[in-house]
């Protein structure tokens, strides 16, 4: 593999997932751990990445949503498909931003229910769904994101009200708070907290801690936690002492 098709699959990796080992990134690559530390010495050196003690960390910042969309897609439809068996037919879901919830939305195919989303990529998968009651909250478009964002989306969800929200996230700390890289997304995540009765968070074994500057909410304002591996210790005490259901792939546990 050519130098520079390695930089872009690191850069890639760390800015879907947060911060990863060398180990990691030398099994995905299929290289040796020399080669990962030479490539993330160069992608210091050109001011892309920072190294950190055994590995590298990015900044994610606004990542096209088509970029992270092709990264981990087997782990997002194992918890998409645990997420969309708990919607029953005649419920409204309220659907985030980001590429779980747009797998999540693929499941919901035929499904007879009301989806209420600001996902672009939700909205155009569903369009042609007759099954599906579908709602597309107004606002300001996040051309690279595929989002709605600003106002008019968070007044659009102070008129409704969801069974089911299945939330995204950056990443979560070791305290349960849920985080965000982009500020401008956190009103509308707090708007989508407020209009769900059961909230759920989609999160991939890498947001564990993962990255965000912003905070979304802390774990009290959760019910659920779908992932496909169980959280960290102390995230997993936090949860525990927030009440939150911790739903691993493949199996359950009540925390």
């Amino acid at each position: 593999m050519l130098a520079e098709r390695r930089h872009q699959l690191i850069l890639r990796a760390l800015r879907s997932g947060g911060p990863a080992a060398v180990t990691d990134l030398s099994e995905q690559l299929g290289v040796s751990p020399a080669t990962v530390r030479r490539d993330l010495l160069r992608l210091e050196e050109e001011g892309l990445l920072t190294r950190v003690h055994g590995g590298a960390v990015v900044d994610e910042g606004d990542q096209p949503f088509a970029e992270v969309a092709e990264v981990r897609v087997a782990e997002k439809d194992a918890i998409a498909a645990c997420a969309a068996s708990m919607v029953e037919d005649g419920q409204s879901v309220l659907l985030d931003i980001g590429t779980t919830a747009y797998r999540l939305a693929r499941q919901l195919h035929g499904r007879r229910i009301t989806v209420i989303t600001s996902n672009l990529v939700v909205y155009e998968e569903l369009v042609d769904d007759e099954n599906i009651e579908l709602v597309l909250l107004g606002g300001m478009v996040r051309r690279e994101y595929r989002s709605l964002v600003g106002f008019l989306t968070e007044d659009n969800l102070r008129q409704l009200h969801a069974d089911w929200l299945f939330l995204g996230t950056s990443g979560v700390r070791p305290g349960g708070q849920v985080m965000d890289t982009t500020v401008v997304e956190v009103p509308v995540k707090r708007a989508m907290i407020r209009a769900g009765d059961k909230v759920v968070l989609l999160a991939d074994r890498a947001k564990f801690p993962g990255t965000g500057m912003a905070r979304v909410c802390g774990p009290e304002e959760l019910d659920v936690v779908v992932t496909n591996g169980p959280p960290d210790p102390a995230t997993r005490s936090s949860l525990e002492e927030a009440g939150v259901q911790v739903v691993v792939t493949g199996k359950a546990e009540t925390t």
